[in-house]
């Protein structure tokens, strides 16, 4: 699936993936290939996403994720870069 996080000011990553978890506001959750179609709101916290065989994190704080398609876009308020 694609996976694309935002920030208002530039794009962090693009890129297909196997797998993203994400900072939920009731509690983190997961998204899979097929996965169905939903909108959420993002508490501050980390987004796991694995790329093949390497597990990739980014800090946000706070945001909005939407799945649709095998496409996930997370517009994010903004990340704390941890690299």
């Amino acid at each position: 699936m694609l996976l694309e996080i935002y920030t208002p000011d530039r794009k962090i990553f693009e890129g297909q993936v196997d797998s993203a978890t994400f900072p939920g506001t009731k509690g983190s959750f997961q998204v899979l290939n097929n996965h169905a179609p939903l909108i959420s709101t993002l508490e501050k916290g980390t987004v796991e996403y694995k790329v093949k065989n390497s597990i990739e994190e980014v800090t946000i704080a706070g945001g909005v994720v939407e799945v649709l398609n095998n496409k996930v876009v997370v517009l994010a308020e903004s990340i704390t870069e941890e690299d």
